[in-house]
């Protein structure tokens, strides 16, 4: 068994440094991200985006270009009141597939937030957001 004790050690030490850059990677990843703080997108809770997303569906199917559905955070149980806009433009059919750019606008504690994502379906599918 103390043949096998600088193996287990060794195995420990690199956990244990692993660790230790995993999590100091993670600190600054988070301070990286700390221009979000005070943001809409820092309060939206998994409720939240459910709802926006929900709104995104909706006006996505049907509203006309620069046509907006308002949408807001009420029943999600977040204490934070947050609204916003979804305002679908820019149309684009190909085939099965239709995208377009869609401008999300959110509002809590006084700050706004907007994204332009372009957002793709095929056929009778769901929206899904097209990777840039």
């Amino acid at each position: 068994m103390s043949a096998n004790l600088p193996v287990v050690a060794r195995v420990l030490t690199r956990w244990a440094a692993i660790s230790a850059m995993a999590m100091s990677c993670s600190f600054a990843f988070a301070g990286n991200l700390n221009f979000l703080k005070d943001t809409p997108i820092a309060y939206m809770k998994p409720a939240d985006r459910q709802a926006l997303n929900r709104a995104a569906q909706e006006a996505l199917e049907t509203r006309k270009d620069g046509q907006s559905l308002k949408w807001s955070n009420a029943g999600t149980g977040n204490t934070v009141h947050i609204e916003g806009t979804v305002t679908p433009r820019d149309t684009v059919k190909s085939g099965s597939e239709t995208c377009r750019k869609v401008t999300l606008v959110a509002l809590a504690k006084g700050q706004k937030q907007t994204w332009t994502p372009t957002a793709c379906k095929q056929g009778g599918g769901q929206w899904k957001i097209k990777k840039q």
